[in-house]
Formats: C-alpha cells, sequence, structure tokens
C-alpha cells in the first residue's frame, strides 16, 4: 500500500519537490518552482533499469515538442540515485536503455517525493518503489488530474495529451469536455438549458456522427 505525509488533493497545490536531476546529460538541481506559469505533466516510474518504464519515459520523451507546443513540460522522477539515471541514459535502447532524453530525470533517492506525491509502495515484496503516477500540474501549480497506475501496466503518450488539451480548452473557452473528447470535437455549456444543445445533437433523433464540431459551435453561440 502506498502513504503519504502530503495526500495530494485535486484543485489544490501540488506538493512541492526539489532534486537533482539528469538534464541533457548533466547533473541539474531543480524543482516544482521552476516550472511556475507552465503546465507540467510530472509522472513517477519504479526503477531505472526495469522493463515497462523505459517504453514509457522514451514514449514521453520522443513526443516532448507535442506537449511544448501547448505550453507544457514533462518530467520522470524515480527513487534511484541521479549516477544510476545517468548510466541508464547511457545505455543503448536496443539493450533497454534510454539513450539520448529531452526530459528531465529527477532522483528521489530519499523517496520524500513519492512518498508525498503517494505513490510509495510502503510494505510487501515491492517496498520502496513508486507506482505509476502521473500528475497534471498547471501553470498556477494547482494539480488538475491524477492518474496512478499498478506496476505491471505503462501509461498512454496520447491519452496524456488529450487530457492536457481538455484542460486548457476548459480554461480557455470555460465549457466543459464530455467523455471521449478530443480538440474539435463537441464541448458542452454547464447550464441546464445550454446543456441541451449538446445532447440533442449528440443523442436526438437525426444526429448523425460528424456532427461534434457543429454542436461545440452551436454550444458556444448558445443557438440550437
Amino acid at each position: 500500500m502506498a502513504a503519504a505525509n502530503v495526500v495530494p488533493r485535486i484543485t489544490k497545490p501540488a506538493p512541492h519537490w526539489e532534486g537533482t536531476a539528469v538534464v541533457n546529460g548533466e547533473f541539474k538541481d531543480i524543482s516544482l518552482s521552476d516550472y511556475k506559469g507552465k503546465w507540467l505533466i510530472f509522472f513517477f516510474y519504479p526503477l531505472d533499469f526495469t522493463f515497462v518504464c523505459p517504453t514509457e519515459i522514451i514514449a514521453f520523451s520522443d513526443r516532448v515538442a507535442e506537449f511544448r507546443a501547448l505550453g507544457a513540460e514533462v518530467v520522470a522522477c524515480s527513487v534511484d540515485s541521479k549516477y544510476s539515471h545517468f548510466a541508464w541514459c547511457q545505455q543503448p535502447r536496443s539493450e533497454g536503455g534510454l539513450g539520448d532524453m529531452d526530459i528531465p530525470l529527477v532522483a528521489d533517492i530519499t523517496k520524500k517525493i513519492s512518498r508525498d506525491y503517494g505513490v510509495l509502495l510502503e510494505d510487501g515484496e515491492d517496498a520502496g518503489v513508486s507506482l505509476r503516477g502521473l500528475f497534471i500540474i498547471d501553470p498556477a501549480g494547482i494539480l488538475r488530474q491524477v492518474t496512478v497506475n499498478d506496476l505491471p501496466i505503462g501509461r498512454s503518450v496520447d491519452e496524456t495529451l488529450r487530457l492536457l488539451q481538455a484542460f486548457q480548452f476548459h480554461e480557455e473557452h470555460g465549457e466543459v469536455c464530455p467523455a471521449g473528447w478530443t480538440p474539435g470535437a463537441a464541448t458542452m455549456v454547464d447550464e441546464p438549458a445550454k446543456s441541451k444543445i449538446y445532447f440533442q445533437n449528440t443523442f436526438g433523433e437525426g444526429a448523425a456522427a460528424g456532427s461534434g464540431a457543429k454542436a461545440a459551435k452551436r454550444s458556444r453561440d448558445g443557438s440550437a
């Protein structure tokens, strides 16, 4: 089971963290404060030199430009030392290593960050490692989304991008995003009368596939 000194809560400030990271092949001290004013994807993984972990880290690193285009940064963290991170980056990807990285790898060797974010396994055969927690933190430092996977299952870059885009759409337009929303699809105004526009266009008689974008515009205009 995971335990935390500070339980991270959605809509509340994300727990502060600081540590030494491997950044572009060098050691660098970084902290949550460095990302103020930007969206941050902060994710934990169990251990260096393992199996699912490199697939996740490489996937996020190789697509970090897509996050940066949205004003976001991506940072990974585990309970390994900075030296372990560095050595893993020297190992070729064809041998299970990371190779060149475009995202920081934070060393949480004291386990404080993992514990503060509620992802540290405190007992059992995997005690001392972190679950696969992923946290979306907004430019004001507020925690907006949490996903925590058990150790065997990796996460999706596509889904993380979708969530980020949904939060940003809501921030810009004030509308809410229904299940499975993607950019360009229908959203709705969270008011009883105006929300009916979305439901009528999505589920009403004569609703057709591909009507989402038109429904979104009608929802924003407040017209039927």
